[in-house]
């Protein structure tokens, strides 16, 4: 992958960048908030100290009836609560107790809006314990249907929206935004959110489920993340026409005038926030985020998840498969449906862990894995037509069509879909597979859902439970023939969090490949026993924190050693550092 965009970027490595910043860490706490035990009293500071009726309606400091009489009396809260005090464990069962009534997830999904824009700490206590219950809500599969009804749904802004309008003003709308100090900033411009495709303004959603995942997950602190979209119009006529449509009523703009308003905004998140901030960039285009990603990673802290983090997550389930599958990566043959942003990065990550493992130049391990796009199997005699992310991958072949033909000529070992397109792994592909291999592996990875390219139950089925399947949204137990089998869930949320995590309480400057591999590894290394005699290759959602902090010290540890950190002295134990600069959402009291 480095080497990929180190072609886009006229031979820029991201280790040729100088350390232009000095010594400072991402996980400065201002008000010392984070550093107080649970017992210490801290104060509740907005502009002024909080207190009555807008220390209530501030998210960020209400407890609703868990103030306790002090706390009442001390902030002039008498009579603007019912006489009952509750703790946060009660606070907690009843807002579950209440969201378990909703039979619609897209209910529930609002429900969980609503709280985090009242009681934040609560939010997030919600999330970290019911982590598996509600993923599936604030994200991925929920988030794709919040994003299409994002226009009827919205309520009040949970992010920086920046457009056309601000053309020339992206430096003073980003000085709008209450908090002044951002660590980690999500932006889409909507035109790829899932795989729903384009829906603008819109897709919003996707990076306040992002930061929120952050959070929960990776301990990143909320006041610390920032949501934005950048609205250069859409191409969605449905969305053009829908009459609470919240974007700008405009086909996109594209060319010049795109890619001016994003150096903007590049500069402008630079210059107001230093060079540590990092950026993750969410649902771009393919013809946009391979570029942007190639322009910036070099002179910004810049990261792909649809590139990146997909890759990292599908490489760590591949390595952890090999205790079930046997041999090494170089000894297996992999076929993707897709060949997009998600499919060539990952299928680039393979390549490079494979080349870190055996020596093999880069080009020789990239032969043993094959990619089928709209037009068939990519291969040599179509070199000239193909966009220029997808021509490492174009090996000599004869032109293959469809994909059950790819996959009897081809004979993988490994069948990965990124294509975005439900239904595609039908159940010949999946015979084929079973014939061709004792235990084929099947990653059906698009999103939400309704775009899987198989269910688990079909994978398991149709293969007669020799498969083993992961997927991108998740599915319920399968039983087949006495057996229960539990799908992995190849979910973005198990790196990013705990990878940005590391990249800010080490102050580290630029994104490195061999940083993503770190994070494959150290995910890997989590799966148990236990795990693999279910049939999983991922672990559980309930230690993510745990598994969070791991991968965090990991991604740090090679920082140090790449010389791209810079928050000095290295602590001597990166976990418990780790596990120490992670946000507790427990409530705190106030003097």
């Amino acid at each position: 992958m480095e080497s990929t965009l180190k072609e886009l970027s006229n031979g820029e490595s991201v280790l040729d960048i100088k350390d232009k910043c000095g010594v400072a860490g991402g996980v400065e706490d201002m008000y010392g908030e984070d550093r107080a035990t649970e017992d210490q009293t801290i104060t509740p500071w907005t502009f002024s100290v909080a207190s009555g009726y807008s220390l209530l309606r501030d998210p960020h400091y209400n407890k609703g009836l868990a103030f306790t009489e002090a706390e009442r009396d001390a902030h002039y809260l008498r009579g603007l609560l019912p006489p009952s005090v509750s703790s946060q464990q009660l606070q907690e069962k009843k807002v579950m107790h209440n969201l378990r009534q909703y039979q619609v997830p897209l209910q529930r999904y609002m429900a969980m809006m609503d709280l985090q824009e009242r009681n934040e700490r609560l939010f997030y206590k919600l999330l970290i314990d019911n982590v598996e219950e509600l993923l599936p809500v604030v994200y991925t599969p929920t988030v794709g249907e919040a994003c299409q009804k994002y226009g009827s749904i919205f309520r009040r802004p949970q992010g920086l929206f920046i457009s056309l309008k601000e053309k020339g003003k992206i430096l003073e709308v980003l000085k709008n935004w209450p908090e002044k100090s951002i660590h980690v900033i999500v932006v889409t411009d909507g035109e790829r959110i899932l795989g729903l495709g384009d829906l603008g303004c819109q897709g919003m959603g996707i990076p306040v489920g992002k930061l929120s995942l952050y959070t929960a997950l990776g301990g990143v602190r909320p006041s610390v993340c920032l949501p934005i979209t950048i609205d250069v119009g859409t191409n969605n006529q449905k969305l053009l026409d829908d009459e609470f449509y919240i974007g700008l009523k405009q086909k996109r703009a594209t060319g010049q005038e795109y890619a001016e308003l994003l150096e903007e905004f590049m500069s402008a998140v630079k210059q107001n926030y230093g060079e540590k901030v990092l950026i993750q960039f969410e649902d771009f285009a393919n013809h946009n985020a391979f570029e942007l990603l190639a322009k910036y990673r070099t002179t910004h802290l810049v990261f792909n998840d649809d590139i990146q983090g997909t890759a990292s997550v599908v490489l760590a389930g591949l390595i952890a498969s090999l205790k079930l599958l046997g041999g090494t990566l170089a000894d297996h043959t992999f076929l993707f449906l897709g060949a997009g942003e998600a499919g060539t990065g990952i299928a680039e990550l393979i390549a490079l862990e494979i080349t870190r493992k055996t020596s093999v130049p880069l080009e020789e391990a990239r032969k043993k894995i094959w990619l089928v796009d709209s037009k068939g199997l990519i291969v040599s005699s179509r070199v000239e037509s193909l966009q220029h992310f997808k021509k490492p991958w174009a090996h000599d072949h004869e032109p293959v069509k469809e994909l059950i033909d790819a996959v009897k000529a081809i004979k993988p070992t490994v069948l990965i879909g990124t294509s975005g397109v439900g239904k595609t792994f039908t159940k010949e592909v999946v015979e084929a597979m079973a014939s061709l291999n004792p235990k084929p592996l099947i990653m059906a990875l698009s999103n939400p859902t309704s775009q899987a390219e198989c269910t688990a139950e079909e994978a398991y089925t149709w293969s007669k439970g020799h498969a083993i399947f992961a997927s991108g949204s998740p599915f319920d137990p399968v039983e087949f023939e006495g057996r229960t089998f539990v799908s992995g869930q190849a979910n973005n949320a198990y790196v990013f969090p705990g990878f940005g995590l590391g990249i800010i309480m080490s102050g580290t400057i630029r994104v490195h490949d061999d940083m993503l591999l770190a994070a494959s590894e150290a995910l890997a290394s989590e799966v148990t026993e236990d795990d693999y005699l279910k049939g999983r290759i991922y672990p559980p959602f309930t230690n993510i924190r745990k598994i969070s902090a791991h991968i965090a010290a990991e991604v740090a540890g090679k920082a140090y050693e790449l010389g791209l950190a810079t928050r000095l002295p290295r602590p001597s134990d990166l976990v418990k550092y780790a596990e120490s600069c992670m946000y507790t959402p427990l409530y705190r009291s106030y003097r």
